[in-house]
């Protein structure tokens, strides 16, 4: 029996990845607290929220393979946010302008009655332009990215304000790792069109 998938996430955008596995799936919204702790590293936040939002729903799930994921972006070792306004966002690209921003993206996929559990962090690297005021006008009001870290969206108009992106997976950058998710989906026994 090939085992039920389940995505611990409300993303749009992790949905969108995963069903470009055509794998039937479904998504529960997860419960895990996303408060940085004191000197926590992006890179252990991403790491601990993936598997933590993978275990809230693996626990009540034991018969399901549970696909955590998390985004975290940083730049000099200061973790930076989703912007959620446009002023915000236009903070943000300032700051960023001419910046290297680390994108780590945790994934955990965890089979809780086996208790196998498959992690990583795909860390992509993003070489943003010196930008110009006009420049992100144009780019905030042409791709809104308000819902995402540091304000940067790359499957949209995203591209015009990079000089370079340096990645093992470019949909982790969107916040679903697929390759590395087929390959651990793969692993615990599901089978792949």
């Amino acid at each position: 029996m090939k085992p039920s998938v389940i995505l611990a996430s409300t993303s749009r955008y992790r949905a969108e990845l995963l069903q470009r596995l055509h794998i039937q799936f479904s998504q529960i919204a997860p419960s895990c607290d996303e408060t940085p702790l004191a000197n926590e590293t992006a890179l252990a936040l991403v790491e601990r929220l993936a598997i933590g939002k993978a275990t809230s729903i693996a626990e009540h799930h034991p018969e399901c393979l549970v696909i955590g994921s998390d985004q975290v972006a940083s730049c000099a070792g200061n973790i930076i946010g989703k912007p959620e306004n446009h002023s915000a966002a236009i903070e943000q690209l300032n700051t960023l302008s001419g910046q290297t921003v680390d994108f780590h993206t945790g994934l955990c996929v965890m089979n809780h009655r086996s208790q196998q559990v498959l992690q990583c962090v795909i860390t992509t690297n993003v070489v943003f332009k010196t930008l110009n005021s006009e420049q992100i006008e144009r780019y905030l009001l042409t791709d809104k990215p308000y819902d995402c870290a540091a304000s940067f969206r790359s499957e949209g108009y995203g591209s015009t304000i990079v000089d370079r992106i340096t990645t093992d997976d470019p949909t982790a950058l969107i916040g679903l790792p697929i390759i590395r998710v087929a390959d651990y989906l793969d692993q615990l026994g599901v089978t792949l069109p």
